[in-house]
Protein backbone atom coordinates (compact mmCIF):
# COMPACT_ATOMS: atom_id res chain seq x y z
CA UNK A 1 0.00 0.00 0.00
CA UNK A 2 2.54 2.47 0.85
CA UNK A 3 3.95 1.75 -2.35
CA UNK A 4 1.07 2.51 -4.14
CA UNK A 5 0.43 5.41 -2.19
CA UNK A 6 4.47 6.66 -3.10
CA UNK A 7 3.46 6.09 -7.01
CA UNK A 8 0.12 8.64 -6.55
CA UNK A 9 1.89 10.88 -5.04
CA UNK A 10 4.69 10.67 -7.79
CA UNK A 11 1.51 11.46 -10.75
CA UNK A 12 0.34 13.98 -9.14
CA UNK A 13 3.85 15.68 -8.69
CA UNK A 14 4.62 15.21 -11.96
CA UNK A 15 0.95 16.50 -13.34
CA UNK A 16 1.69 19.77 -10.96
CA UNK A 17 4.68 19.94 -13.07
CA UNK A 18 3.28 19.68 -16.05
CA UNK A 19 0.91 22.33 -15.30
CA UNK A 20 3.52 24.68 -14.26
CA UNK A 21 2.22 24.98 -10.29
CA UNK A 22 5.70 23.22 -9.20
CA UNK A 23 8.98 23.63 -11.40
CA UNK A 24 10.11 21.41 -13.51
CA UNK A 25 13.76 20.62 -12.23
CA UNK A 26 12.38 19.57 -8.52
CA UNK A 27 13.08 16.25 -6.91
CA UNK A 28 10.66 15.15 -5.35
CA UNK A 29 11.66 13.12 -2.71
CA UNK A 30 8.30 11.36 -1.50
CA UNK A 31 8.27 9.89 2.35
CA UNK A 32 5.17 8.77 4.24
CA UNK A 33 5.06 7.97 7.95
CA UNK A 34 2.32 6.18 9.67
CA UNK A 35 0.84 8.45 12.39
CA UNK A 36 0.84 7.35 15.79
CA UNK A 37 -2.07 8.87 16.50
CA UNK A 38 -4.70 7.00 14.36
CA UNK A 39 -7.33 9.94 14.23
CA UNK A 40 -4.83 11.21 11.83
CA UNK A 41 -5.12 8.73 9.36
CA UNK A 42 -3.09 5.42 7.72
CA UNK A 43 -0.12 7.39 6.27
CA UNK A 44 1.22 11.23 6.59
CA UNK A 45 3.46 12.97 4.01
CA UNK A 46 5.00 16.54 4.63
CA UNK A 47 5.36 16.51 0.59
CA UNK A 48 3.74 20.15 0.41
CA UNK A 49 5.73 21.69 3.00
CA UNK A 50 9.05 20.19 1.48
CA UNK A 51 7.69 22.00 -2.32
CA UNK A 52 6.32 24.78 -1.02
CA UNK A 53 9.32 27.26 -1.61
CA UNK A 54 10.81 26.07 -5.12
CA UNK A 55 6.97 26.52 -5.71
CA UNK A 56 6.59 29.95 -4.15
CA UNK A 57 3.31 28.57 -2.68
CA UNK A 58 1.86 28.37 0.72
CA UNK A 59 2.23 24.70 2.16
CA UNK A 60 -1.64 24.75 2.70
CA UNK A 61 -2.62 25.73 -0.76
CA UNK A 62 0.32 23.01 -2.37
CA UNK A 63 -1.62 20.16 -0.19
CA UNK A 64 -4.71 21.60 -1.93
CA UNK A 65 -3.37 20.87 -5.50
CA UNK A 66 -1.38 17.58 -4.66
CA UNK A 67 -4.66 16.21 -3.27
CA UNK A 68 -6.63 17.42 -6.43
CA UNK A 69 -3.85 16.12 -8.61
CA UNK A 70 -3.61 12.64 -7.48
CA UNK A 71 -5.34 9.93 -10.11
CA UNK A 72 -8.42 8.17 -9.74
CA UNK A 73 -7.93 5.89 -7.16
CA UNK A 74 -9.37 2.44 -4.91
CA UNK A 75 -6.67 2.91 -2.49
CA UNK A 76 -7.72 6.21 -0.79
CA UNK A 77 -11.07 6.62 1.03
CA UNK A 78 -10.18 10.15 2.59
CA UNK A 79 -7.17 12.75 2.62
CA UNK A 80 -6.94 15.48 4.98
CA UNK A 81 -4.73 18.31 5.35
CA UNK A 82 -3.64 18.73 8.85
CA UNK A 83 -1.37 21.85 10.92
CA UNK A 84 1.02 23.78 8.12
CA UNK A 85 0.78 21.52 5.62
CA UNK A 86 0.32 18.08 6.44
CA UNK A 87 -1.30 15.13 4.34
CA UNK A 88 -3.00 12.63 6.00
CA UNK A 89 -4.21 9.52 3.81
CA UNK A 90 -6.70 7.17 5.14
CA UNK A 91 -6.89 3.87 3.27
CA UNK A 92 -10.09 2.57 2.16
CA UNK A 93 -11.57 -1.26 3.85
CA UNK A 94 -11.73 -2.77 0.51
CA UNK A 95 -8.28 -2.42 0.33
CA UNK A 96 -7.56 -3.57 3.50
CA UNK A 97 -9.65 -6.18 3.40
CA UNK A 98 -7.70 -6.82 -0.50
CA UNK A 99 -4.33 -7.14 1.21
CA UNK A 100 -5.61 -9.17 4.11
CA UNK A 101 -6.72 -11.80 1.48
CA UNK A 102 -3.25 -11.69 0.00
CA UNK A 103 -1.61 -12.50 2.92
CA UNK A 104 -3.37 -14.88 4.02
CA UNK A 105 -3.50 -16.71 0.48
CA UNK A 106 0.54 -16.05 -0.12
CA UNK A 107 3.29 -18.51 0.70
CA UNK A 108 5.18 -15.67 2.00
CA UNK A 109 2.42 -13.66 3.80
CA UNK A 110 2.02 -10.57 1.33
CA UNK A 111 5.83 -10.51 0.91
CA UNK A 112 6.56 -9.04 -2.34
CA UNK A 113 10.09 -9.92 -4.05
CA UNK A 114 12.82 -7.27 -4.28
CA UNK A 115 12.37 -5.15 -7.21
CA UNK A 116 15.66 -6.23 -8.22
CA UNK A 117 17.31 -8.89 -6.97
CA UNK A 118 20.92 -9.46 -6.65
CA UNK A 119 24.02 -12.23 -5.44
CA UNK A 120 24.68 -10.76 -1.81
CA UNK A 121 27.65 -12.64 -0.03
CA UNK A 122 27.19 -12.08 3.51
CA UNK A 123 30.41 -12.66 5.87
CA UNK A 124 29.09 -13.28 9.45
CA UNK A 125 30.44 -15.30 12.56
CA UNK A 126 33.97 -15.59 11.56
CA UNK A 127 34.96 -16.93 15.17
CA UNK A 128 39.26 -17.45 15.89
CA UNK A 129 39.54 -20.90 15.67
CA UNK A 130 42.21 -21.02 18.11
CA UNK A 131 39.62 -20.78 20.87
CA UNK A 132 36.21 -21.86 21.27
CA UNK A 133 33.61 -19.76 20.22
CA UNK A 134 32.41 -17.26 23.19
CA UNK A 135 29.67 -14.99 24.33
CA UNK A 136 31.43 -12.02 22.02
CA UNK A 137 30.40 -14.21 18.91
CA UNK A 138 26.73 -14.39 19.65
CA UNK A 139 26.01 -10.92 17.62
CA UNK A 140 27.16 -11.51 14.67
CA UNK A 141 26.61 -15.13 14.25
CA UNK A 142 22.53 -14.36 14.70
CA UNK A 143 22.20 -11.08 13.74
CA UNK A 144 23.90 -11.55 10.45
CA UNK A 145 21.86 -15.09 9.86
CA UNK A 146 18.83 -13.26 10.65
CA UNK A 147 19.76 -10.40 7.34
CA UNK A 148 20.51 -13.53 5.43
CA UNK A 149 17.09 -15.07 6.00
CA UNK A 150 15.39 -12.17 5.41
CA UNK A 151 17.27 -11.36 2.13
CA UNK A 152 16.42 -14.69 0.84
CA UNK A 153 13.30 -14.56 1.31
CA UNK A 154 13.17 -11.56 -0.62
CA UNK A 155 14.54 -13.15 -3.95
CA UNK A 156 18.30 -12.62 -3.52
CA UNK A 157 20.85 -15.05 -4.29
CA UNK A 158 22.97 -15.05 -0.71
CA UNK A 159 25.92 -16.47 -0.51
CA UNK A 160 27.11 -17.10 3.56
CA UNK A 161 31.08 -16.75 4.00
CA UNK A 162 32.08 -17.88 7.76
CA UNK A 163 35.63 -16.04 7.82
CA UNK A 164 37.06 -17.72 10.02
CA UNK A 165 40.24 -16.79 11.73
CA UNK A 166 42.66 -20.00 11.58
CA UNK A 167 46.45 -18.69 10.45
CA UNK A 168 48.93 -16.67 12.26
CA UNK A 169 51.56 -16.51 15.12
CA UNK A 170 49.28 -17.95 17.66
CA UNK A 171 48.45 -21.49 16.05
CA UNK A 172 52.45 -22.18 16.63
CA UNK A 173 52.03 -22.03 20.40
CA UNK A 174 48.83 -24.35 19.75
CA UNK A 175 50.58 -26.80 17.45
CA UNK A 176 53.94 -27.08 19.83
CA UNK A 177 51.99 -28.14 22.78
CA UNK A 178 50.30 -30.56 20.24
CA UNK A 179 53.50 -31.75 19.94
CA UNK A 180 54.16 -32.62 23.46
CA UNK A 181 50.96 -34.23 24.22
CA UNK A 182 50.47 -38.29 23.08
CA UNK A 183 47.08 -38.90 20.97
CA UNK A 184 45.48 -40.00 24.13
CA UNK A 185 46.22 -37.00 26.09
CA UNK A 186 45.49 -34.67 22.43
CA UNK A 187 41.96 -35.87 22.11
CA UNK A 188 41.51 -35.23 25.72
CA UNK A 189 42.89 -31.55 25.83
CA UNK A 190 41.33 -30.63 22.20
CA UNK A 191 37.90 -31.81 23.82
CA UNK A 192 37.67 -28.06 25.34
CA UNK A 193 39.75 -25.68 23.01
CA UNK A 194 39.89 -22.50 26.18
CA UNK A 195 41.52 -25.04 28.40
CA UNK A 196 44.14 -25.97 25.35
CA UNK A 197 44.55 -22.71 24.50
CA UNK A 198 45.46 -21.67 28.13
CA UNK A 199 47.86 -24.45 28.84
CA UNK A 200 49.65 -23.47 25.51
CA UNK A 201 49.76 -19.99 26.78
CA UNK A 202 51.28 -20.74 30.09
CA UNK A 203 54.09 -22.87 28.37
CA UNK A 204 55.07 -19.84 25.92
CA UNK A 205 55.10 -17.71 28.62
CA UNK A 206 57.16 -19.78 30.75
CA UNK A 207 59.21 -21.40 28.50
CA UNK A 208 61.74 -20.32 26.40
CA UNK A 209 62.54 -23.54 25.14
CA UNK A 210 58.69 -23.72 24.01
CA UNK A 211 58.42 -20.06 22.16
CA UNK A 212 61.83 -20.95 20.30
CA UNK A 213 59.97 -23.99 18.68
CA UNK A 214 56.10 -22.15 18.50
CA UNK A 215 58.06 -19.55 16.27
CA UNK A 216 59.86 -22.29 14.38
CA UNK A 217 56.54 -24.13 13.76
CA UNK A 218 54.73 -20.84 12.56
CA UNK A 219 57.80 -20.36 9.67
CA UNK A 220 56.85 -24.48 9.00
CA UNK A 221 53.16 -23.74 8.79
CA UNK A 222 53.54 -21.18 6.54
CA UNK A 223 56.29 -23.04 4.33
CA UNK A 224 53.69 -25.79 3.81
CA UNK A 225 55.89 -28.68 5.99
CA UNK A 226 53.48 -31.29 5.74
CA UNK A 227 53.73 -32.29 9.27
CA UNK A 228 53.06 -29.43 10.37
CA UNK A 229 50.32 -28.83 8.20
CA UNK A 230 48.93 -32.24 9.27
CA UNK A 231 48.80 -31.34 12.81
CA UNK A 232 47.17 -27.79 11.88
CA UNK A 233 44.41 -29.01 10.31
CA UNK A 234 43.35 -31.70 13.07
CA UNK A 235 43.35 -28.65 15.15
CA UNK A 236 41.36 -27.02 12.66
CA UNK A 237 38.89 -29.77 12.12
CA UNK A 238 38.35 -30.00 15.21
CA UNK A 239 37.59 -26.59 16.10
CA UNK A 240 35.11 -26.11 13.32
CA UNK A 241 33.17 -28.88 14.74
CA UNK A 242 32.91 -27.05 17.72
CA UNK A 243 31.62 -24.22 15.59
CA UNK A 244 29.28 -26.58 14.06
CA UNK A 245 27.91 -27.73 16.97
CA UNK A 246 27.02 -23.79 18.26
CA UNK A 247 25.83 -23.13 15.09
CA UNK A 248 23.56 -25.85 15.09
CA UNK A 249 21.97 -25.72 18.89
CA UNK A 250 21.68 -21.43 17.56
CA UNK A 251 19.65 -22.39 14.30
CA UNK A 252 22.11 -20.61 12.34
CA UNK A 253 22.31 -21.70 8.73
CA UNK A 254 26.19 -21.91 8.91
CA UNK A 255 27.78 -24.89 7.29
CA UNK A 256 31.17 -26.52 6.64
CA UNK A 257 30.58 -25.42 3.38
CA UNK A 258 29.83 -21.69 4.16
CA UNK A 259 33.85 -21.74 5.81
CA UNK A 260 35.85 -19.14 3.60
CA UNK A 261 39.14 -19.37 6.17
CA UNK A 262 42.03 -16.29 5.92
CA UNK A 263 44.22 -19.35 4.99
CA UNK A 264 42.19 -19.35 1.67
CA UNK A 265 43.77 -16.46 0.78
CA UNK A 266 47.53 -17.31 1.18
CA UNK A 267 48.42 -17.52 -2.52
CA UNK A 268 46.90 -14.27 -3.28
CA UNK A 269 48.35 -11.96 -0.36
CA UNK A 270 51.61 -11.62 -2.23
CA UNK A 271 49.76 -10.80 -5.20
CA UNK A 272 47.64 -7.92 -3.86
CA UNK A 273 50.72 -6.76 -2.81
CA UNK A 274 52.61 -6.52 -6.22
CA UNK A 275 49.22 -5.19 -7.65
CA UNK A 276 49.38 -2.24 -5.52
CA UNK A 277 52.75 -1.69 -6.13
CA UNK A 278 52.38 -1.49 -9.74
CA UNK A 279 50.30 0.70 -9.54
CA UNK A 280 51.78 3.42 -7.42
CA UNK A 281 49.87 2.89 -4.48
CA UNK A 282 52.49 1.32 -2.00
CA UNK A 283 54.48 3.52 0.45
CA UNK A 284 57.18 2.10 2.25
CA UNK A 285 57.08 3.35 5.58
CA UNK A 286 59.82 2.13 8.80
CA UNK A 287 60.40 -1.50 6.68
CA UNK A 288 56.38 -1.81 6.31
CA UNK A 289 54.48 -1.37 2.79
CA UNK A 290 51.80 0.75 3.43
CA UNK A 291 49.01 2.94 1.71
CA UNK A 292 48.20 5.77 2.44
CA UNK A 293 44.61 7.38 1.78
CA UNK A 294 43.65 10.98 1.88
CA UNK A 295 40.21 10.58 2.50
CA UNK A 296 41.41 8.90 6.00
CA UNK A 297 43.29 11.57 8.38
CA UNK A 298 44.43 11.55 12.23
CA UNK A 299 43.70 14.48 14.53
CA UNK A 300 46.74 16.34 13.12
CA UNK A 301 45.28 16.09 9.42
CA UNK A 302 47.88 13.45 8.47
CA UNK A 303 47.02 10.35 6.43
CA UNK A 304 46.26 7.09 8.06
CA UNK A 305 48.13 4.13 6.81
CA UNK A 306 46.40 1.00 5.44
CA UNK A 307 49.36 -1.72 6.53
CA UNK A 308 49.77 -4.36 3.35
CA UNK A 309 52.59 -6.04 5.00
CA UNK A 310 55.22 -5.77 7.97
CA UNK A 311 58.85 -4.88 7.95
CA UNK A 312 59.76 -8.65 8.51
CA UNK A 313 57.76 -9.94 5.32
CA UNK A 314 54.33 -10.78 6.96
CA UNK A 315 50.85 -9.92 5.77
CA UNK A 316 47.87 -8.59 7.79
CA UNK A 317 44.09 -8.51 8.17
CA UNK A 318 44.11 -5.56 5.34
CA UNK A 319 45.81 -8.05 3.32
CA UNK A 320 43.35 -10.98 3.59
CA UNK A 321 40.10 -8.49 3.75
CA UNK A 322 40.93 -7.21 -0.22
CA UNK A 323 42.07 -10.09 -1.39
CA UNK A 324 38.28 -11.24 -0.29
CA UNK A 325 36.94 -8.48 -1.73
CA UNK A 326 38.24 -9.21 -4.87
CA UNK A 327 37.20 -13.32 -4.29
CA UNK A 328 33.85 -12.17 -3.71
CA UNK A 329 33.50 -9.53 -6.41
CA UNK A 330 35.47 -12.31 -9.11
CA UNK A 331 34.47 -15.63 -8.06
CA UNK A 332 30.92 -15.09 -6.18
CA UNK A 333 30.08 -12.80 -8.69
CA UNK A 334 28.73 -10.63 -5.95
CA UNK A 335 26.77 -7.57 -6.21
CA UNK A 336 26.82 -6.38 -2.41
CA UNK A 337 29.52 -7.56 -0.36
CA UNK A 338 27.55 -7.33 3.38
CA UNK A 339 29.93 -7.93 6.43
CA UNK A 340 28.64 -8.14 10.10
CA UNK A 341 31.29 -7.36 12.77
CA UNK A 342 31.90 -5.38 15.52
CA UNK A 343 31.43 -1.57 14.74
CA UNK A 344 34.53 -1.24 16.85
CA UNK A 345 36.21 -2.58 12.72
CA UNK A 346 34.31 0.78 11.27
CA UNK A 347 37.63 2.74 10.26
CA UNK A 348 39.14 -0.62 8.95
CA UNK A 349 36.42 -1.82 6.90
CA UNK A 350 35.85 2.07 5.40
CA UNK A 351 39.41 2.21 4.16
CA UNK A 352 39.30 -1.56 3.08
CA UNK A 353 36.35 -0.52 0.83
CA UNK A 354 37.88 2.57 -0.10
CA UNK A 355 41.09 1.08 -1.35
CA UNK A 356 39.03 -2.04 -2.75
CA UNK A 357 37.64 0.56 -5.60
CA UNK A 358 41.44 2.64 -5.84
CA UNK A 359 43.11 -0.50 -6.26
CA UNK A 360 40.37 -1.56 -8.94
CA UNK A 361 39.93 -5.00 -6.88
CA UNK A 362 36.49 -3.85 -6.72
CA UNK A 363 33.58 -2.69 -9.44
CA UNK A 364 32.64 1.16 -9.05
CA UNK A 365 28.85 -0.43 -8.67
CA UNK A 366 30.16 -2.68 -6.23
CA UNK A 367 28.03 -1.98 -3.08
CA UNK A 368 29.71 -3.06 0.34
CA UNK A 369 28.54 -2.59 3.66
CA UNK A 370 30.05 -2.97 7.19
CA UNK A 371 27.08 -2.96 9.48
CA UNK A 372 28.30 -3.05 12.94
CA UNK A 373 26.89 -4.29 16.56
CA UNK A 374 27.48 -3.11 20.09
CA UNK A 375 28.34 -5.26 22.59
CA UNK A 376 26.94 -7.41 25.31
CA UNK A 377 27.45 -6.42 28.73
CA UNK A 378 27.18 -7.54 32.09
CA UNK A 379 24.49 -5.50 34.80
CA UNK A 380 28.15 -4.17 35.71
CA UNK A 381 27.79 -1.96 32.46
CA UNK A 382 31.18 -3.87 31.60
CA UNK A 383 31.36 -6.86 28.82
CA UNK A 384 29.58 -9.98 29.68
CA UNK A 385 31.67 -12.36 31.71
CA UNK A 386 31.13 -16.04 33.36
CA UNK A 387 31.36 -15.85 37.40
CA UNK A 388 34.87 -16.51 37.76
CA UNK A 389 35.74 -13.06 35.82
CA UNK A 390 36.69 -14.95 32.21
CA UNK A 391 35.02 -15.15 28.65
CA UNK A 392 31.80 -16.88 28.86
CA UNK A 393 31.95 -19.97 26.12
CA UNK A 394 29.06 -19.85 24.34
CA UNK A 395 28.05 -23.09 24.32
CA UNK A 396 28.26 -23.30 28.32
CA UNK A 397 25.72 -19.62 28.17
CA UNK A 398 23.18 -21.81 25.69
CA UNK A 399 23.62 -24.65 28.50
CA UNK A 400 22.58 -22.73 31.26
CA UNK A 401 19.90 -21.08 28.93
CA UNK A 402 17.91 -24.84 29.13
CA UNK A 403 18.79 -25.23 32.22
CA UNK A 404 16.97 -22.02 33.69
CA UNK A 405 14.20 -22.52 30.55
CA UNK A 406 13.44 -26.07 32.21
CA UNK A 407 13.36 -24.51 35.39
CA UNK A 408 10.26 -22.46 34.47
CA UNK A 409 8.52 -24.56 32.58
CA UNK A 410 8.22 -27.15 35.20
CA UNK A 411 6.85 -24.82 37.45
CA UNK A 412 4.12 -23.42 34.89
CA UNK A 413 3.34 -26.51 33.10
CA UNK A 414 3.28 -29.60 34.81
CA UNK A 415 0.94 -31.12 32.43
CA UNK A 416 3.77 -31.79 29.83
CA UNK A 417 5.99 -34.70 29.54
CA UNK A 418 9.51 -35.39 31.05
CA UNK A 419 10.52 -35.07 26.76
CA UNK A 420 7.59 -32.10 26.09
CA UNK A 421 9.00 -30.54 28.69
CA UNK A 422 13.33 -31.26 28.08
CA UNK A 423 11.97 -29.91 23.87
CA UNK A 424 10.11 -26.90 25.12
CA UNK A 425 13.25 -25.53 27.31
CA UNK A 426 15.26 -26.36 24.71
CA UNK A 427 13.15 -24.22 22.43
CA UNK A 428 12.34 -21.33 24.92
CA UNK A 429 15.80 -21.35 26.07
CA UNK A 430 17.61 -20.62 23.26
CA UNK A 431 15.31 -18.69 21.53
CA UNK A 432 15.17 -16.53 24.49
CA UNK A 433 18.81 -15.59 24.44
CA UNK A 434 18.58 -14.87 20.52
CA UNK A 435 15.70 -12.79 20.45
CA UNK A 436 17.17 -10.52 23.59
CA UNK A 437 20.04 -9.95 21.03
CA UNK A 438 17.78 -9.62 18.07
CA UNK A 439 15.25 -7.18 19.90
CA UNK A 440 17.68 -4.69 20.35
CA UNK A 441 18.93 -1.82 17.85
CA UNK A 442 21.89 -3.27 15.96
CA UNK A 443 24.58 -1.06 16.86
CA UNK A 444 23.96 -0.34 21.01
CA UNK A 445 25.25 -2.27 23.47
CA UNK A 446 23.07 -4.44 25.68
CA UNK A 447 22.65 -5.69 29.08
CA UNK A 448 22.74 -9.47 29.37
CA UNK A 449 19.63 -10.39 31.64
CA UNK A 450 18.34 -13.68 32.27
CA UNK A 451 15.27 -12.58 34.89
CA UNK A 452 13.86 -9.93 31.36
CA UNK A 453 14.76 -12.74 28.70
CA UNK A 454 13.07 -15.31 30.35
CA UNK A 455 10.35 -13.56 31.39
CA UNK A 456 6.62 -14.36 29.71
CA UNK A 457 6.12 -10.80 29.92
CA UNK A 458 6.94 -7.60 27.45
CA UNK A 459 9.12 -7.89 24.32
CA UNK A 460 10.34 -11.23 24.52
CA UNK A 461 11.08 -14.86 23.05
CA UNK A 462 8.44 -16.81 25.73
CA UNK A 463 5.67 -14.29 25.65
CA UNK A 464 5.87 -14.31 21.32
CA UNK A 465 5.86 -18.19 21.65
CA UNK A 466 3.00 -18.65 24.06
CA UNK A 467 1.00 -15.64 21.83
CA UNK A 468 1.65 -18.00 19.12
CA UNK A 469 0.70 -21.47 20.67
CA UNK A 470 -2.35 -19.39 22.10
CA UNK A 471 -3.48 -18.41 18.69
CA UNK A 472 -2.28 -21.56 17.17
CA UNK A 473 -4.67 -23.49 20.12
CA UNK A 474 -8.13 -21.76 18.51
CA UNK A 475 -8.16 -23.97 15.58
CA UNK A 476 -7.54 -27.27 17.36
CA UNK A 477 -10.68 -26.05 19.32
CA UNK A 478 -12.71 -25.15 16.36
CA UNK A 479 -11.88 -28.25 14.38
CA UNK A 480 -10.54 -26.18 11.40
CA UNK A 481 -7.51 -26.04 9.02
CA UNK A 482 -6.32 -22.88 9.75
CA UNK A 483 -4.66 -22.95 6.07
CA UNK A 484 -8.11 -23.53 4.54
CA UNK A 485 -10.55 -21.32 5.78
CA UNK A 486 -13.56 -19.97 3.54
CA UNK A 487 -15.66 -16.80 4.10
CA UNK A 488 -14.75 -13.36 3.41
CA UNK A 489 -12.58 -11.09 5.76
CA UNK A 490 -15.22 -8.26 7.51
CA UNK A 491 -13.82 -5.65 9.97
CA UNK A 492 -16.62 -4.07 12.02
CA UNK A 493 -15.02 -4.14 15.42
CA UNK A 494 -11.99 -1.27 16.15
CA UNK A 495 -9.99 -3.70 17.19
CA UNK A 496 -10.28 -5.90 13.98
CA UNK A 497 -9.21 -2.87 11.98
CA UNK A 498 -6.14 -2.14 14.14
CA UNK A 499 -5.08 -5.95 14.09
CA UNK A 500 -5.61 -5.66 10.42
CA UNK A 501 -3.86 -2.37 10.11
CA UNK A 502 -0.79 -4.37 11.68
CA UNK A 503 -0.79 -7.49 9.32
CA UNK A 504 -0.66 -5.47 6.14
CA UNK A 505 2.12 -3.67 6.94
CA UNK A 506 4.37 -7.11 7.28
CA UNK A 507 5.72 -6.59 3.78
CA UNK A 508 6.92 -2.91 5.01
CA UNK A 509 8.39 -4.57 8.16
CA UNK A 510 10.43 -6.74 5.79
CA UNK A 511 11.89 -4.62 3.53
CA UNK A 512 13.11 -1.90 5.86
CA UNK A 513 14.88 -5.13 7.68
CA UNK A 514 16.63 -5.78 4.70
CA UNK A 515 16.98 -2.65 3.93
CA UNK A 516 18.76 -0.96 7.02
CA UNK A 517 19.68 -4.60 8.16
CA UNK A 518 17.98 -4.24 11.39
CA UNK A 519 16.56 -7.10 12.50
CA UNK A 520 14.72 -5.40 15.97
CA UNK A 521 12.64 -3.86 13.64
CA UNK A 522 10.94 -7.36 12.90
CA UNK A 523 11.23 -7.96 16.72
CA UNK A 524 9.14 -4.72 17.45
CA UNK A 525 6.46 -5.68 15.17
CA UNK A 526 6.17 -9.10 16.25
CA UNK A 527 5.08 -7.86 19.80
CA UNK A 528 2.85 -5.11 18.15
CA UNK A 529 1.31 -7.77 16.25
CA UNK A 530 0.83 -10.06 19.54
CA UNK A 531 -0.27 -7.24 21.40
CA UNK A 532 -3.16 -6.33 19.15
CA UNK A 533 -4.21 -10.13 18.82
CA UNK A 534 -4.73 -10.04 22.64
CA UNK A 535 -6.70 -6.60 22.16
CA UNK A 536 -8.41 -8.43 19.57
CA UNK A 537 -9.21 -11.61 21.47
CA UNK A 538 -10.37 -10.66 24.05
CA UNK A 539 -13.11 -7.97 22.86
CA UNK A 540 -14.26 -10.17 19.77
CA UNK A 541 -15.22 -13.46 20.55
CA UNK A 542 -14.09 -16.15 18.01
CA UNK A 543 -15.96 -19.53 18.64
CA UNK A 544 -18.70 -18.58 20.93
CA UNK A 545 -20.03 -15.83 18.18
CA UNK A 546 -23.40 -17.20 16.88
CA UNK A 547 -22.96 -15.23 13.09
CA UNK A 548 -20.68 -18.00 11.40
CA UNK A 549 -20.04 -15.45 8.67
CA UNK A 550 -18.31 -12.97 11.72
CA UNK A 551 -16.94 -16.27 13.16
CA UNK A 552 -15.63 -17.09 9.64
CA UNK A 553 -13.72 -13.77 9.06
CA UNK A 554 -12.61 -13.71 13.05
CA UNK A 555 -10.80 -17.65 12.31
CA UNK A 556 -9.66 -16.48 9.11
CA UNK A 557 -7.47 -13.43 11.01
CA UNK A 558 -6.26 -15.46 13.93
CA UNK A 559 -4.71 -17.99 11.17
CA UNK A 560 -3.38 -14.26 9.57
CA UNK A 561 -2.01 -14.00 12.95
CA UNK A 562 -0.32 -17.13 12.93
CA UNK A 563 0.93 -17.13 9.82
CA UNK A 564 2.64 -13.75 10.15
CA UNK A 565 4.02 -14.76 13.92
CA UNK A 566 5.49 -17.67 12.62
CA UNK A 567 7.06 -16.78 9.32
CA UNK A 568 8.38 -13.62 11.11
CA UNK A 569 9.75 -16.10 14.10
CA UNK A 570 11.44 -18.08 11.69
CA UNK A 571 13.09 -15.69 9.46
CA UNK A 572 15.09 -14.88 12.99
CA UNK A 573 15.76 -18.09 13.51
CA UNK A 574 13.12 -19.18 15.90
CA UNK A 575 10.82 -22.21 15.68
CA UNK A 576 7.61 -22.45 16.83
CA UNK A 577 5.78 -24.29 19.32
CA UNK A 578 2.32 -26.14 19.40
CA UNK A 579 2.11 -26.36 23.27
CA UNK A 580 4.05 -24.56 26.09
Amino acid sequence: MKEQLESLLATAVATLQQQGTLPNDVHARIQLDRPRDKSHGDFATNLALMLAKPAKMNPRALAEALIGALPANSLVAKTEIAGPGFINFTISQQQLIDQLEHAYTDAHVGVQPAAETQTVVIDYSSPNLAKEMHVGHLRSAIIGDAVARVKELLGHKVIRQNHVGDWGTQFGMLLAHMEELDNAELDMELSNLETFYKAAKKRFDESEEFAKRARELVVALQSGEPKCRALWQQFIDVSLSHCQEVYDRLGVKLTRADVMAESAYNDDLAQVVEDLKTQGLLVEDQGAQCVFLDEFKNKDGESLPVIVQKSGGGYLYATTDLAAVRYRQNVLKGDHLIYFVDQRQGLHFQQIFTLAKKAGFAREDLQMDHYGFGTVMGKDGRPYKSRDGGVTKLADLLDEAEKRALEQVQRKNTSLSAEEQAHVAKVVGISSVKYADLSKNRTSDYIFDWDTMLSFEGNTAPYLLYAFTRVNSIFGKAGVNPDNISGEFSLNDEREIALANILVRFNEVIHNVSDKAMPHFLCGYLYDVAGAFSSFYEACPILQTEDEHLRQSRLKLAALTAKTLRQGLDLLGIPTLEKM
